[in-house]
């Protein structure tokens, strides 16, 4: 998911938005309440009293666990307003994640965080929390070349660095349960699986996740952090002063190589000149910890199971169906079974390097 935003001042305060019943909104449909007149309403709602407004325009941007659009202001740049999915996080984890963007903000490293208005970064209006956040632009980076590479690493070791100060309180962490069993249990409970395809799909999950238990018993106890948690190259926009960060909505606890092996090219011997030409840079800023090499093919194992699970569970929304029309055919189960073996080997082979 991509909210392309940009770099504001000021602190996030802690209470909590509106007040009150809000209206009802389908859980099978949680955005069809949520018409043009209503983003453009709860926008003004919160510009206006400093002095702007909208001016009509709105661009629906690419995202789906959200909703994010693109909103004019008369006489200034636009604006990005991001309307957050009902019932997934608390008031609590929105607002955990904000403070930690500003956080990085603060420190001038090139996150994107929430801007402060009336006091606050998370708004509501008729039942939908909200955001607004400065637009910002950029390319996606030349993952081929090792300088590109070592530049993301110093900013990812500085991310770190901040993430590793404190804890988060009310956001979960990344870890084998809620990201292999429940959704592993949730498939099968739901009748996801075809029935003719389901004791094959069972069988390789079972041994994948008893290879990611063993991944984990073979890296021991690595530090959790507050990370970026879905650090892949979309989320990572270039200009010609360098990347900026966008899309903290899956920020986490977890071990600092979750931020590093969504930007490996998958075949091995190139992902190892890149992993190490990321470390090159992340170590002038944070240690890194050897042992976690052991969790890469794991943490892939999981969120290749989290993400069948995900569609799974918004399969019901509108929207998902019409972007993802391929999901829940033989074909699908059939490929995620051959997946899920090739993975298996995959942690079978070991780490990149030796540990």
């Amino acid at each position: 998911m991509n909210d392309p935003t940009t770099l504001a001042s000021g602190e996030p305060s802690a209470p909590t938005p509106g007040s009150g019943d809000p209206p009802d909104i389908s859980p099978s449909a949680p955005y069809a309440r949520l018409t043009p007149e209503c983003v453009l309403d709860a926008v003004d709602g919160v510009l206006m009293p400093t002095g702007r407004r909208t001016d009509g325009r709105m661009l629906a941007l690419n995202s789906y666990e959200n909703r994010v659009y693109q909103i004019g202001v008369e006489d200034e740049s636009p604006l990005v307003a991001k309307f957050y999915r009902p019932e997934r996080w608390s008031n609590e984890a929105i607002l955990e994640e904000h403070a930690f963007v500003a956080e990085l903000a603060a420190r001038e490293i090139p996150a994107v965080p929430a801007l402060v208005l009336e006091g606050r970064t998370l708004h509501e209006h008729e039942g939908y929390r909200f955001a607004l956040f400065e637009r910002r632009g950029g390319r996606a980076p030349e993952l081929d070349r090792s300088d590109t590479l070592e530049w993301l690493g110093r900013f990812i070791g500085r991310i770190h660095a901040v993430g590793a100060t404190a804890p988060y309180q009310a956001r979960p962490s990344i870890d084998i349960e809620s990201y292999g069993y429940e959704p592993r249990d949730y498939l099968l409970e739901h009748g996801f699986v075809p029935a003719d395809v389901r004791e094959a799909w069972q069988a390789a999950v079972s041994l994948a996740l008893q290879g990611v238990e063993a991944a984990f018993e073979r890296a021991g106890d690595v530090r959790k952090l507050r990370l970026h948690g879905d650090c892949h190259p979309s989320n990572v926009l270039w200009t010609d002063a360098g990347p900026h960060f966008v899309d903290f909505d899956d920020s986490r606890m977890g071990p600092a190589i979750q931020d590093l092996w969504l930007l490996l090219p998958g075949d091995r011997a190139d992902a190892s000149r890149a992993l190490a030409d990321l470390l090159a840079g992340y170590e002038d800023f944070c240690e890194f910890d050897p042992r976690e090499l052991h969790l890469i093919e794991a943490l892939r194992t999981l969120r290749l199971i989290h993400y069948s699970a995900w569609l799974a569970r918004r399969w019901n929304d509108p929207a998902f169906p019409a972007a993802f029309p391929w999901f829940n055919t033989q074909r699908y189960w059939e490929e995620r079974i051959l997946e899920l073996r090739e993975q298996i080997g995959a942690m079978q082979e070991g780490p990149l390097w030796p540990v």
